[in-house]
């Protein structure tokens, strides 16, 4: 099918604009521990149910001691570490400001890849991650006139601790997804080796994006729960599972996040160059803009809009060589 990447790229944009929307309703309602926690269990649960209902089996197939280690990994610093700071971000700054910082995780995707993989560093990385950081800066970024002769100084429009927490969100999925590429090489290569029918064969390695967020959520599970209980805030879980509107915001959040919109995108890079898949599954800044005006009335300035256009325009400079 032609552009079946691209295609599965922009529903990958518009299914995580969703979930971010949904995600930050629950988490005001929830808070974080809680909504970290649940969503690992019901992303779990709908992944098992897929993975039973293709494979026969609820569990991930033939992943060798190699792909568990990298998707663990790949668990722990995208879900657990990155989504503890994103799902902050929501709650201090909302979804359209989180979203909008996640921009950088090509950034970190690539600096990632060139520090532990050796991959290239390229020019037009070093120019996208320029113009990325100009575009966040021109939506977060304001002048203030400063007691001293009336003198506008430029001052941060968002509290430090969502910024900080929202930056720590795009480190965790850039880094993330690096180590998650590493696992589906070494799963799709140990399924390979198996003496099955192609039918078989190309079954199972439809299912890998599908089987590799299962194993990456059972780190991010246990790193959560971990987490929680350190916090002494199992009260809160048990008085949030029981929030109907809670829960339902939470579900849907779930939905088009860590099961529909994680397990595409791992699908989009098998199907298009990750260039292309990443620039496009890249636009959710821009997408949330009307809605959060829509639903949460947030005012949205002419500077916020170009700020997170250019944001996306220095995503697709990683991947243009020149």
């Amino acid at each position: 099918m032609p552009f079946f990447g691209e295609s599965l790229s922009i529903f990958v944009a518009v299914s995580w604009t969703i979930s971010a929307l949904f995600s930050e309703v629950a988490t005001k309602r929830l808070g974080v521990h809680v909504v970290n926690v649940l969503r690992m269990v019901l992303s779990m649960l709908m992944i098992s149910s897929l993975l039973y209902v293709v494979t026969g089996s609820c569990v991930p197939l033939h992943a060798d001691v190699q792909t568990w280690w990298w998707l663990l990994m790949s668990g722990v610093v995208g879900y657990v570490f990155g989504d503890y700071c994103l799902f902050n971000a929501y709650a201090v700054i909302g979804s359209r400001f989180a979203q909008l910082f996640m921009t950088v995780a090509p950034a970190t995707a690539a600096i990632s890849g060139w520090i532990l993989l050796g991959e290239t560093l390229s020019l037009s990385a070093v120019l996208g991650m320029s113009v990325t950081t100009l575009g966040i800066a021109l939506s977060i970024l304001g002048r203030g006139r400063s007691e001293e002769a009336g003198k506008r100084r430029i001052h941060l429009n968002l509290p430090t601790s969502g910024v900080l927490y929202a930056i720590g969100a795009a480190v965790g999925q850039g880094l993330g997804l690096v180590l998650s590429a590493v696992g589906l090489k070494h799963y799709e290569a140990s399924i390979r080796t198996l003496s099955l029918p192609s039918e078989t064969l190309d079954g199972l390695l439809q299912t890998l994006p599908f089987a590799s967020t299962m194993i990456r959520a059972v780190a991010g599970l246990a790193g959560f729960v971990f987490i929680l209980l350190v916090s002494r805030k199992g009260g809160a879980l048990l008085r949030g599972v029981v929030d109907r509107r809670g829960m339902t915001m939470l579900i849907c959040a779930v939905f088009f996040g860590p099961f529909f919109g994680v397990s595409l995108s791992l699908m989009a890079t098998q199907y298009t160059a990750t260039g292309i898949a990443m620039t496009l599954m890249s636009l959710s800044p821009i997408l949330i803009l009307w809605p959060a005006h829509l639903f949460f009335g947030q005012r949205v300035t002419r500077k916020e809009v170009l700020g997170a256009v250019i944001s996306v325009l220095g995503v697709s400079l990683f991947f243009i060589r020149f």
